[in-house]
């Protein structure tokens, strides 16, 4: 499944890494969830960008340039459990690149607080779609969903809310679809979307084969969607009809995925067990982000 494909290491010693986003300078910036840093990777070598804390988890570039981040407010990182998260509260949080400095933008939605923000991908309107895994403790469950907000903090909406776990978010290339990954179930949802930017009722892509869970996830150029797994690491990619293709990766944790590279065919991906980014040369050409330069 995974034929062909070699994996270069970019740098590790990373604390549970994840949210890759490739920058125009060739640069990686990661979350690492483990420490609540964001750093910036180069071959060999990494630096501080931000210590907003928590445990930051998604991460995009914005309209402004600037770096927003799904903040799931921290886990128990013991043994990398994904069930018993315990921290501070969710948010959405925007950072300033060239000064570190970290700015509050969202913690509630309708006067309910957000519980693990996980997940976002901007639109070409600048708007932001992401997702909420929500909290699990000993006794007691918190509900995620799917929301939409603008980066100007004048406007967050839930999409999906209940008894959900979703955690990768993408947009289909024409934005007429927006698609998430359930992390237990390792299905993979839809919502298409209307003219006038309303979306409509979920429905189900597929399932990824195996004993895994799915993770976050990259939009492919023509329009599949590579999600990361867990457990049996590495990339299940999806057509919009629902067919799906495995490639396996060295890490058990495979976390997440990112594309770069001029013709956009790297794939970045974060292996959070080992806590490294990786590299390879991937089959198909990554989408081109609206904001990363």
């Amino acid at each position: 499944m995974s034929e062909g494909i070699q994996f270069e290491e970019i740098v590790d010693g990373l604390a549970f890494p994840e949210g890759p986003v490739v920058m125009a300078d060739g640069s990686v910036i990661v979350v690492e969830m483990g420490t609540g840093h964001i750093t910036r990777c180069w071959s060999g070598c990494k630096e501080l960008v931000a210590d907003p804390g928590g445990g930051p988890n998604g991460a995009a570039i914005g309209p402004d340039g600037a770096l927003y981040v799904c903040n799931n407010g921290g886990m128990n990182m013991s043994g990398y459990g994904f069930a018993d998260r315990s921290g501070g509260p969710g948010r959405i949080e925007r950072i300033n690149l060239a000064t570190g400095r970290v700015e509050r933008l969202y913690e509630t939605c309708d006067g309910r607080p957000l519980s693990a923000p996980n997940d976002l991908m901007f639109a070409a309107d600048g708007s932001f779609w992401f997702t909420d895994l929500g909290k699990t403790g000993a006794s007691s469950r918190e509900h995620g969903g799917l929301y939409h907000a603008r980066p100007d903090g004048s406007m967050i909406r839930c999409i999906h809310y209940g008894p959900v776990y979703y955690n990768g978010v993408g947009l289909a290339p024409d934005e007429r679809t927006v698609y998430v990954a359930e992390t237990p179930s390792a299905r993979l949802y839809a919502f298409d979307i209307d003219a006038a930017g309303n979306p409509g009722k979920r429905r189900m892509i597929g399932t990824a084969p195996g004993m895994v869970m799915l993770d976050s996830l990259a939009m492919t150029a023509a329009g599949n969607i590579a999600v990361a797994q867990l457990y049996q690491g590495g990339v299940a990619t999806f057509t919009p009809q629902g067919a799906v293709s495995v490639i396996r990766c060295p890490d058990p944790m495979t976390t997440n995925i990112a594309f770069g590279g001029e013709d956009m065919r790297t794939a970045f991906l974060t292996q959070s067990k080992g806590g490294r980014l990786i590299r390879a040369r991937w089959p198909e050409a990554g989408l081109r982000l609206r904001f990363n330069g």
